[in-house]
């Protein structure tokens, strides 16, 4: 990022934030190990609109997931034994989680009821999955993050395709992959490689291989490094900067068009389009619980959830 002029900078707007009522301050949680720092009382991520205009949240720390009305009124949907990150919607109206001690599972909103899809990938564990996104014609993409890092770079992109029992995997060497995004005709993965700090370009050929595989944007700083992702209609990517406090917009050739800041914490995990004419950002600050939102000047790409 430094060979191009510094962005435009604005700071985002806080839109809602978990009540008081659902936090939690007095119970522990396996995936808080190795984390410096108190017990947060919630841990948001996996921000995802479904047909109704409800605003779904995961809560990774006490196995929750959230759902927040068009009038903002929060509820607890489901609460599990597990860590669930990731969430995307089938548009048949489920939705896949990716669950870092559990699997890929199937969530049914009418029910309420989480169901395993798929515990794990050819009689291999996963190290701990992260994100998901359906492509357009609904195979399932989806992160093996794990503990992985520049030390053991060895995290996966998986693709279970559309009505498939097994996933595949398309790249198996990716320091820590956490958030991605598959553009409209499904011939590139952009995959947040945090620990990388940087944005790996996955190119797909007609026949679902994988070539020449590499670094599309190399980030700075943070205390993490990228996160969630989305992609506006123009292919622009819009990338959240863990650690940072901050939102970043590429465009398609990835040259920086914008900076937006949180006026909360610096945990900016996660992000997706939404509200009228679905061109708010939404965004997850993962510290405070808080949920920012910023008006862009393009729609988000239309997803599989709503065609």
């Amino acid at each position: 990022m430094t060979m191009y002029a510094a962005p435009p900078s604005v700071t985002a707007e806080i839109h809602t934030e978990v009540p008081q009522a659902l936090r939690i301050r007095d119970r522990g949680s396996e995936w808080l190990y190795g984390r410096p720092g108190p017990t947060p009382d919630c841990f948001l991520e996996g921000p995802s609109f479904d047909r109704d205009g409800t605003l779904w949240l995961t809560d990774i720390v006490f196995g929750r997931l959230f759902k927040v009305s068009p009038a903002g009124e929060w509820s607890v949907a489901a609460e599990y034994e597990g860590e669930p990150n990731g969430l995307a919607f089938h548009r048949d109206g489920w939705a896949a989680i990716t669950d870092q001690k559990l699997g890929l599972l199937r969530f049914d909103p009418a029910s309420g009821k989480i169901s395993p899809l798929l515990p794990r990938a050819r009689r291999e564990a996963f190290r701990g999955i992260n994100d998901c996104t359906f492509a357009m014609n609904g195979d399932l993409y989806f992160t093996d993050q794990g503990q992985t890092g520049l030390h053991d770079p060895a995290g996966r992109a998986y693709r279970l395709r559309a009505g498939a029992s097994q996933a595949d995997a398309l790249v198996s060497n990716v320091p820590s992959p956490n958030g991605l995004v598959l553009t409209p005709d499904g011939h590139t993965l952009y995959v947040a490689a945090t620990r990388d700090n940087a944005i790996w370009r996955v190119p797909i050929t007609e026949d679902g291989g994988v070539i020449r595989v590499g670094r599309f944007i190399a980030m700075s700083g943070g205390l993490a490094g990228p996160d969630g992702m989305a992609l506006d209609a123009k292919g622009n990517l819009v990338v959240a900067h863990a650690g940072m406090g901050t939102v970043w917009i590429f465009s398609r050739l990835g040259e920086p068009l914008l900076r937006i800041r949180s006026p909360r914490g610096l945990g900016t995990t996660n992000v997706c389009f939404g509200g009228p004419e679905n061109r708010d950002i939404f965004i997850t600050e993962s510290e405070t619980g808080t949920v920012l939102r910023h008006r862009w000047e393009h729609p988000g790409q239309a997803l599989f959830a709503h065609v």
